[in-house]
């Protein structure tokens, strides 16, 4: 039997997801307050600067946004196949490229925090 890296990514495209569907709903109820002015004082520039200065905010950071890109990236994938683009390893390769990417630059971003 020939081994395949696809549980890799289909792990990540379900954490992704799950998070997704936990976190994205509460993500944007908080910026509609936020946008209407009445955000908790939880949301100040301070707090959420300690939050994320801190090493387990880093690390929650890192893995909502990580999860967030991996998951989009296999949506995409996903999508543009179903829209007649049938190469799909040059399409896989891009898009994950794009995730690695984008998870570098996030763990880079955070570490100089």
């Amino acid at each position: 039997m020939a081994k395949s890296n696809k549980p890799i990514f289909w792990s990540l495209f379900a954490a992704g997801g799950t998070l997704a569907a936990f976190l994205a709903p509460v993500l944007a109820l908080l910026f509609v307050m936020l946008s209407l002015g009445h955000a908790p004082d939880l949301l100040s520039y301070a707090k959420l600067h300690a939050f994320a200065a801190h090493w387990f905010g880093k690390l929650f950071l890192l893995g909502v946004i990580t999860l967030f890109l991996w998951h989009a990236a296999h949506r995409l994938r996903v999508t543009v196949f179903d829209f007649g683009l049938r190469q799909d390893s040059v399409v896989a390769v891009v898009v994950y490229l794009v995730a690695a990417a984008g998870t570098i630059s996030t763990a880079l971003s955070l570490f100089r925090i």
